[in-house]
């Protein structure tokens, strides 16, 4: 889908954020782009959805050219949702900004909520519904125009365990109905490891890909309990100590 050659990132004050950023992902792939914090996934992230622009180096969309903005779903750490909207509404704000009738959007929308399991849920506001149904109306809003890329930073971090290894099932199933490519910021190794079949090991700052595992797991469900994704949490606890400052 794209290619990054010596991608770099450095703010106004100096910071470096990037440096030297070579990728590239496949059409359908799921990436993991994990890293001690800030090392710089969080901006990197940024940078595929055209929401900052690369110091130097480019970025370059296979043979289609650069997606559209409606083309590309974000989902953001903290659901950051209407609180006086419903789910509906909500998940409609992405078509609406860009001039969809409401009535038009009305089947994209519920198909979007019928894709995380909130379709009986379509009426109820925010503080009606928990921090994990929250975050799968972020999903579905970032679900709703039909993007080919899914950017998402950390969206399950603040969620307990139980929420988590359960929006991580069905983050799963989503991608492989919808063959969507997926690119997942996350800190934490065991989400990486059950999550991703491509995942990139950040340096700390200035961020760098020191690593790119391909994880060959068993076709179907993943199991936590399998030997297979346990010696591949620790094939990434050592890639991620290698480059861990001593």
């Amino acid at each position: 889908m794209f290619k990054l050659r010596q991608v770099a990132k450095q703010f106004g004050d100096g910071t470096k954020a990037l440096e030297g950023i070579n990728a590239e992902i496949a059409p359908g792939s799921f990436v993991a782009l994990l890293g001690p914090s800030g090392c710089g996934k969080s901006t990197l992230l940024r940078l595929l959805a055209g929401l900052e622009a690369p110091t130097s180096g480019e970025i370059s969309w296979g043979h289609a050219g650069k997606p559209a903005p409606g083309e590309i779903g974000y989902v953001f750490q903290d659901p950051t949702l209407l609180p006086w909207a419903t789910a509906a509404e909500n998940a409609y704000l992405p078509l609406r900004l860009r001039g969809v009738k409401r009535t038009a959007a009305i089947p994209k929308v519920m198909a979007a909520l019928a894709q995380v399991g909130l379709e009986e849920f379509a009426h109820a506001k925010p503080k009606a519904l928990s921090g994990g149904m929250r975050m799968r109306v972020s999903i579905a809003r970032a679900l709703v125009s039909e993007p080919a890329l899914l950017l998402m930073d950390e969206p399950f971090a603040a969620l307990d365990e139980f929420t988590r290894h359960k929006l991580q099932d069905d983050l799963l199933g989503l991608w492989r109905q919808t063959g969507k490519t997926v690119v997942f910021v996350t800190h934490s190794i065991y989400e990486a490891a059950y999550l991703a079949n491509q995942i990139m090991i950040m340096t700390p700052r200035p961020g760098r890909i020191a690593a790119i595992l391909t994880p060959e797991l068993a076709q179907g469900p993943r199991r936590r309990e399998s030997a297979e994704y346990h010696r591949l949490v620790e094939e990434i606890t050592g890639s991620l100590q290698r480059v861990m400052p001593t």
